[in-house]
Order: structure tokens, then C-alpha cells, then sequence
């Protein structure tokens, strides 16, 4: 470090004049990290507030704040009329950065805790969400549908409220207004008779399936899980040290005479029943009834996930697992991203009678409550009838840009994808000529802009089913039949790719 008698020269000391951030926040980042690292050692002496004024061109009394809050922050010493120094107290007080390494060099990984070091090498990264969706990503509603001035209204009377109602902390558990609300919208439609008081508020059904498994699992306990299944439920159960029982899917859902076969004693099952995840399949009536016989046998609990079962198409909407529940094994999960909009993270669990006062002791001990103001503003959506009217338009939304989907590959894709039809959810499967790899297809269709999903992606195990994933929630029907011709010809370009290298073999 250079030094003058008006103190250290600093012309490592930068900042950008065109950022946003005001100058006096640069310039105090930049000299902390000077102090913090050594730059300027314990003692050193800084320039005047008026010499750093004048050495950068800024305002003395930017170049004042930045040493008053330095000096706050206990890393510089200054008085009037002896100057600014850096703090003696850094000399052996301030922690050794560590050496940098060079790009080449392996450096040792973090010390993690045992189970999450454990578990780092099982998760399975969940699916990218671009800003703006596009044909064919799954799990995304229909953004551009979305009622959004009659939302900025109740919004808007929500904070016109007195400030006592609006400023406080949230119940853990819970507003009793969209615990109410939930309980009469499940009763009316979804077939699940329960209390307010079974319903729990979480921020978003991630959450949810975190906490059911950091409450009732130990690490090792047995869980069942569908396979393929939902990624992210299986990451929430990885997290809680789980042992997953990976069980295949037939045409009537999980396998449960394979999960009595190979693990009898489970603890907990996590089941899809509605529109399976990602397969589609609807859950007879005969297996969930074996479901619920093997969890009653074993005393185990079973997570049921319907996260679009409001979202059906033709006939009557498949029945809840929950609805059928006679002996309180099933603890009943439902979000608000899907049946409004993802950003809200939003989610609820419909507790067993057996597990509500454990329930609210967990909420009251850990959880700190979702905003009130979302709460409130679903609840107020709900009980207005507004929540129902816009489950009915979205069906129809969404049957045309099934109906697109259906046309689009009846047009273009016949002999490489076939696209099965599907009465319930936000995507269907299309099953694979033999000839395509489903990994190279996904590659292919995403560098044109296509997102698909390949069905080994939602596989703890190898599974049978080959084939891509497609959503049709979140864009209109042109954008989906221009994916789908898109997608055929990127099909028909990987045939003759093929055929030629064959020719030349």
C-alpha cells in the first residue's frame, strides 16, 4: 500500500457511477473488504474524509458516511484532528481468509452434518421453471389467465384494513379464515369431510411434505414412494433420512403386493392417486382400498399428494384417497400453485384426528406462519365464489390446450411419439418409438426451445415406461401445436441421423 503524508494512497479503491446503488454503499463495501482481507493493515492510517473526497471525486460528505459507518462497524479508529486508522483490535482479532486455490485445484468440500452428507448424493435436482413458460414444461398453471385485476382488488381491500388486524404476526398453524375456507372448499368439492381445525397452513405443499417428514420419520424408517414419482416430495423425505422403497406403477397405481413384499413394516407411504406423478394413472378404487389395508396393518401413515385433482376434463373427477379413509391413515396435502399461481407458496395438510394436537404442537415450535396477507386474500377469494368460477373457466383453459396437444400430435408425430389422452392434470405422456432415446430427444427438443421431460428423470430405479413428459398448462393452443410440429421435426431429423449412420456402418 502506497502512503503519503494525508495518508494511504488507495487506487485500488473502485466503484461504478453508473449503478444503482448509491456511492457511499460502494465505497464502504470496497474499503471494508480492503480492511477485512489486509489490504490495509491493523494501524494504517486512511487519507482524510476531505482528501477522499477529492482523490474520487465524490461529496465530503459521502466520503464522512462512509467513515462514520466504518467506524460504527468497529474497523476503523478516527478523532478529530489525529484522522482515520484502521482498528488495532483487527491485528489479532480478524479471521485468516483462506488461501485462493487455482482453477485446477481439488479443495475439500464443506463439513456437512451426517444426514444431509448422506443424503447430498440422492437428490435429484428439480425441474427448471423458465420465467416465461413454454410448451412442454409441466407443474405450471396458465399465468397468462389468471384473473389479475379482480386479485389487485381484494388486495388492495385487504390493506385498507385497521393496522392492528393487518401488522401482527400470523397464527403458526394458520389465519382461521383460510383454514375455513379450505375445509368448505374440499367438502363441496374434493369429497374430504373435515374440520377447520384438520387444517394446517404451510408455505407451499414443499413445506408441508419437510415437516410430515422431519415429525414423523426417524432416520431409516421405511417410506414407500411411487416409482417414477414426484421429485420434489422425494427430496423432502431424502432430507428427513428416509429409506425409500421404490414401488412400480401398473394401470391401477402404486404396487402395493410389491411394497408387502419387500418392505411389510413401512412407516410411511407418499401416493399420487389421482393423476399419478408423472405416469397419469388414476388410482382404482380396489388398490387404495389395499393401500389403506397395509397402512392400518403396519401403523403407518400415508401421504396423499392431489395437487390437480380440481383439474378435470371429462366425466366425474377422480375421488380422493382421503375421501375413502376409514380408519385416519391418510394426512391429505393441497396447494394453491397450481390452482392459482406458483408465486403465492401456498400449501395445506388435512391432519388425522389422531395427529392435530401434534400437528399444532410442531406448528407453535417451529413454524413461523405464512403471510398473513396472502392468507387472507385466498380465503377472501374462496368464500366470494370466485375460487370456484375460476376452476370451472380453467378446465375449460385447460381441455383446449389438451384438445391442442391431442391435435397436434395426431398431425405430426405419428410413428415416433404417441401421446396418450388424459381425463385429469397439467400433462400426459407420450410414448417413444422404439428407435429414439428419450435422454437424447429431451436434448435435442431443448435446444429448439422445447422443454420435455424424460420419464427415467422421475425414476429412483429403472422403470419399464419409456417416453417424455408433456405439460400443456402453461402455454395457449398455437404456441403447443407450433411445439408440437417443432418437436415432430426434430423426431423425423434424429430418424435420418440414424438411417445414415447405419449406412455408413
Amino acid at each position: 500500500m502506497v502512503k503519503y503524508p494525508g495518508g494511504a494512497l488507495l487506487p485500488s479503491l473502485h466503484f461504478d457511477r453508473t449503478s444503482r446503488t448509491p456511492i457511499s454503499t460502494q465505497l464502504c463495501s470496497a474499503l471494508r473488504e480492503m480492511i477485512l482481507s489486509g489490504e490495509l493493515p491493523p494501524g494504517e492510517r486512511l487519507p482524510s474524509s476531505r482528501t477522499l473526497a477529492k482523490d474520487h471525486a465524490v461529496s465530503r460528505t459521502t466520503a464522512i458516511s462512509v467513515y462514520e459507518q466504518l467506524a460504527a462497524e468497529g474497523l476503523i479508529r478516527s478523532s478529530i484532528g489525529a484522522g482515520a486508522y484502521v482498528a488495532d483490535t483487527l491485528r489479532d482479532g480478524r479471521p485468516v481468509a483462506p488461501p485462493k486455490s487455482s482453477p485446477d485445484e481439488i479443495r475439500s468440500p464443506p463439513r456437512l452434518a451426517q444426514l444431509s452428507a448422506d443424503a447430498s448424493e440422492h437428490y435429484f435436482p428439480r425441474l427448471a421453471h423458465p420465467e416465461n413458460p413454454r410448451p412442454f414444461i409441466t407443474g405450471i398453471p396458465a399465468f397468462d389467465e389468471f384473473p389479475m385485476a379482480l386479485w389487485a382488488s381484494l388486495v388492495t381491500r385487504y390493506w385498507r384494513q385497521p393496522r392492528n388486524l393487518l401488522l401482527g404476526y400470523p397464527p403458526p398453524e394458520g389465519l382461521m379464515e383460510l383454514r375455513r375456507a379450505v375445509a368448505m372448499h374440499l367438502r363441496a368439492n374434493r369429497g374430504i369431510t373435515c374440520e377447520p381445525e384438520q387444517v394446517f397452513i404451510f408455505n407451499g405443499a414443499q413445506d408441508a411434505f419437510n415437516r410430515i417428514g422431519n415429525t414423523l420419520l426417524d432416520p431409516g424408517d421405511t417410506v414407500w414412494i411411487e416409482n417414477p414419482g414426484a421429485i420434489g416430495a422425494r427430496n423432502s423425505l431424502i432430507s428427513s433420512g428416509a429409506k425409500l422403497v421404490p414401488l412400480s406403477i401398473d394401470e391401477e397405481g402404486i404396487n402395493v403386493a410389491e411394497g408387502l413384499e419387500v418392505a411389510p413394516d413401512f412407516r410411511l407411504a407418499f401416493v399420487t392417486p389421482a393423476h399419478q406423478h408423472p405416469l397419469g394413472v388414476t388410482m382404482s378404487l380396489q388398490r387404495r382400498f389395499e393401500l389403506l389395508r397395509a397402512a392400518e396393518r403396519a401403523g403407518a401413515w400415508i401421504i396423499e399428494d392431489d395437487y390437480v385433482g380440481e383439474f378435470h376434463y371429462a366425466g366425474h373427477p377422480p375421488p380422493t384417497l382421503k375421501s375413502v379413509d376409514t380408519s385416519g391413515r391418510v394426512i391429505y396435502v393441497g396447494s394453491f400453485s397450481k390452482t392459482l399461481f406458483a408465486a403465492l407458496r401456498l400449501g395445506y395438510v388435512v391432519a388425522p384426528p389422531e395427529l392435530v394436537d401434534i400437528f399444532y404442537r410442531i406448528a407453535g415450535a417451529t413454524l413461523q406462519g405464512s403471510a398473513a396477507s396472502l392468507q387472507s386474500v385466498v380465503a377472501n377469494f374462496i368464500e366470494c365464489g370466485h375460487f370456484s368460477s375460476h376452476i370451472r373457466r380453467m378446465r375449460r383453459v385447460y381441455a383446449e390446450r389438451l384438445q391442442a396437444l391431442l391435435d397436434g400430435a395426431e398431425k405430426h408425430l405419428g410413428g415416433m411419439l404417441e401421446v396418450a389422452p388424459t381425463e385429469t392434470g397439467f400433462h400426459t405422456v407420450g410414448r417413444l418409438a422404439p428407435d429414439f432415446d428419450e435422454l437424447a430427444v429431451a436434448r435435442r427438443a431443448a435446444e429448439r426451445n422445447v422443454l420435455v421431460s424424460p420419464i427415467s428423470r422421475f425414476a429412483i430405479t429403472p422403470v419399464s415406461q419409456r417416453g417424455l413428459i408433456l405439460g400443456f398448462s402453461s402455454a395457449p393452443p398455437r404456441m403447443i401445436a407450433s411445439a408440437a410440429e417443432t418437436l415432430a421435426l426434430t423426431l423425423k431429423e434424429m430418424r435420418k441421423e440414424q438411417a445414415k449412420g447405419h449406412q455408413t456402418a
